[in-house]
């Protein structure tokens, strides 16, 4: 246990890490280790194998080739890699908004009956964006005439995305001079692919910029329209308790785990998991009911939305099949690791695929159909309910840990939550930064790695040191996850953990210093949020002019290189925990780090230690603070030998 709690932070992930090893499963940290030490080239981003003439690879050291076999040079090659990266990553999250947005079609013309318009008032609210006349329509014409304007933006060739003109008008004129206003989701994307063949782009700046176009229509496009339009069919969060870690799952009921990104399938799952026939069958089965929880993102989505609990971050995913008591794990897209075959194979899981973009081999494919949903998702949890006889009991070691959690912060929530009912207004939160009660806002994000060991210290500490320092934060995805089982995501973390004005603000509004926002999808509600507070005034006329800044401590997958990219096109400054894989050319990291300053407003920077990269955080913000000629602190923390 020793051992694991030097990878591990939560005793109940070093608890199933016990567990996996006495089953002789391996996990994604023995096999981390295995991998080292890792590819040098790869991680400074000099090699290419963009044709087969290749692959080739630059010398750091100056003494082997300085050019690949078409002439290359390190800076070409560590650019057209970067934007293969963001192309991936944009596509993951703009793939995820499609579905959505066809899903939400089929439901506008009664094709998919067991969705529904829950949000009224969003789908209005889009509609009118999106010119869509609503006087005198019903709501299901209303439905179309939008589902058909969303998705068309995702094969769009000419002219801007409908959502990016939430974004302050000064932000959407530098894109246009800059010439990286999106122009549609897919076409981006594409060219990212085109520009990076052999013989076509080889200007480093050009790649690179064409790499913030295509973010920007993955932050203001794609990811945006899931995020929209899955609040119109299945529900705007709204504040909500729950519970986090791996002790959410149940000794004596049936464990179905949800686990990915998309929340159209979960929904239902949720929904056939709570009917009296499944429940009456885990009856009959031996258990005394099912406990659904989830893992990574869709545990966000229905955590949100519904109040399930959640169960683990990426990294954990593994972990709750060591405990011997999951029954079905039902996995539709990203963050999937292939391993998890392997480890039910060591349990009684039965692991089921759900999209036909995500199989694994040998692995039950349950296939999504969006039309008959529900009834897919009651042969899902039958399936699951059916295994729980197979469960070894003697196997079974479920850690105790858990933690309490509020969810279900959003952009258009803030609005009331700040200002009441009868006078919603971003003004209080703005005031508060303006008055020295709160230096900033932060959004702390992304995944975890364990290349950041023990793993989600990366979170937690940064974070901690941020409201320690009066800086209000906002997190997604499994960043969200590790500070939530940390327990900064309750109210009375104000008291333990966060500076005098953040903790006056926290209890004159009933908040945690930490707020969930919602999964990686929903960082666009960040966006929205920064774009409100200019729109309420006395922070300056766009988003860099804020004190604001951006975070993914243990970022891994290709999606968080398109989120950062998108965050810092979007004028916010923001550090990522280790590398983006540039070091090979010291003219791309320049320009990442301080040419885009001057582009765009905003750069990135790179800090393994968590309380350092707080600290560049807390610096920017103190720098954009007296730009704006803003109040002083009302209360400094104390100093730290940190």
């Amino acid at each position: 246990m020793s051992d694991n709690s030097k990878k591990m932070r939560d005793p109940a992930s070093q608890q199933a890490l016990a567990a996996a090893k006495a089953a002789e499963m391996a996990t994604a940290l023995d096999r981390y280790e295995a991998q080292q030490p890792q590819c040098g080239f790869g991680q400074m981003g000099i090699c290419c194998r963009n044709c087969n003439m290749g692959p080739c690879r630059i010398d750091p050291f100056g003494e082997g080739p300085q050019t690949g076999v078409c002439g290359a040079t390190a800076d070409t090659i560590v650019a057209r890699n970067l934007l293969r990266m963001i192309a991936a990553g944009a596509a993951a999250h703009s793939d995820h908004g499609r579905d959505v947005a066809h899903t939400f079609l089929l439901m506008a013309k009664g094709e998919a009956k067991d969705y529904t318009i829950t949000d009224e008032l969003k789908l209005r609210q889009m509609a009118v964006e999106y010119g869509v006349e609503i006087e005198g329509k019903t709501s299901q014409e209303i439905a179309l005439a939008l589902g058909e304007l969303a998705l068309a933006e995702f094969g769009q060739q000419e002219g801007e995305l409908k959502l990016a003109a939430r974004a302050p008008e000064k932000r959407q004129q530098l894109w246009r001079n800059l010439g990286v206003m999106p122009r549609g989701i897919d076409r981006e994307i594409v060219e990212c692919m085109h520009r990076t063949h052999i013989g076509v782009d080889a200007d480093y700046r050009n790649i690179l910029r064409h790499g913030i176009r295509t973010a920007l229509g993955d932050g203001w496009g794609g990811s945006m329209i899931a995020t929209d339009l899955q609040d119109v069919m299945l529900g705007s969060p709204v504040p909500i308790r729950a519970k986090v870690n791996l002790g959410v799952l149940s000794k004596d009921k049936v464990n179905i785990v949800v686990h990915g990104h998309e929340p159209i399938l979960s929904e239902m799952i949720v929904e056939a998991a709570r009917e009296p026939e499944m429940l009456k069958l885990a009856e009959e089965k031996g258990a005394k009911g099912i406990q659904l929880s989830g893992l990574c993102c869709t545990a966000n989505e229905v955590l949100m939305r519904q109040g399930i609990p959640v169960a683990g971050q990426f990294l954990q995913q593994e972990l709750a099949i060591a405990t011997g008591a999951v029954e079905a794990m039902i996995v539709d897209v990203q963050c999937l690791m292939p391993a998890l075959a392997d480890a039910a194979r060591c349990f009684h899981t039965e692991l089921i695929t759900t999209s036909p973009k995500g199989r694994m081999p040998g692995v039950r494919h349950i296939e999504f159909d969006e039309e008959h949903a529900l009834d897919v998702a009651r042969e899902i949890v039958r399936a699951g309910i059916e295994r729980f006889p197979q469960r070894r009991q003697e196997s079974v070691n479920i850690p105790e840990h858990t933690m309490d959690l509020v969810a279900g912060f959003t952009a258009e929530y803030v609005f009331k939550l700040l200002g009441g009912r009868f006078r919603p207004s971003y003004r209080p939160l703005n005031n508060g930064i303006i008055e020295g009660r709160l230096r900033g806002v932060a959004g702390v994000v992304g995944c975890v790695n364990p290349n950041i060991q023990p793993v989600d210290s990366g979170h937690v500490e940064m974070v901690k040191e941020l409201i320690r320092n009066d800086v209000l934060v906002v997190q997604t995805g499994c960043s969200a996850i590790a500070c939530a089982k940390e327990g900064l995501m309750t109210p009375e973390a104000a008291f333990q953990y966060a500076g005098k004005g953040l903790q006056e603000i926290c209890e004159t509004v009933g908040i945690p210093p930490v707020l969930h926002v919602g999964s990686c999808v929903d960082n666009s509600r960040i966006l929205i949020a920064c774009s409100e507070m200019i729109r309420e005034g006395g922070l300056g006329e766009d988003i860099s002019d804020m004190p604001v800044a951006g975070a993914a401590p243990e970022w891994m997958s290709e999606k968080a290189v398109s989120i950062g990219m998108y965050v810092v096109g979007s004028g916010i400054f923001t550090v990522f925990g280790t590398p983006l894989p540039v070091g090979g050319s010291q003219a791309v990291y320049d320009y990442l780090t301080k040419e885009m300053v001057d582009e765009v407003g905003a750069g990135w920077a790179f800090e393994k230690d968590p309380v350092a990269a707080a600290r560049l955080m807390i610096e920017h913000m103190n720098e954009k603070r007296a730009a704006l000629k803003l109040r002083p602190m009302m209360y400094e923390p104390e100093k730290t030998t940190a």
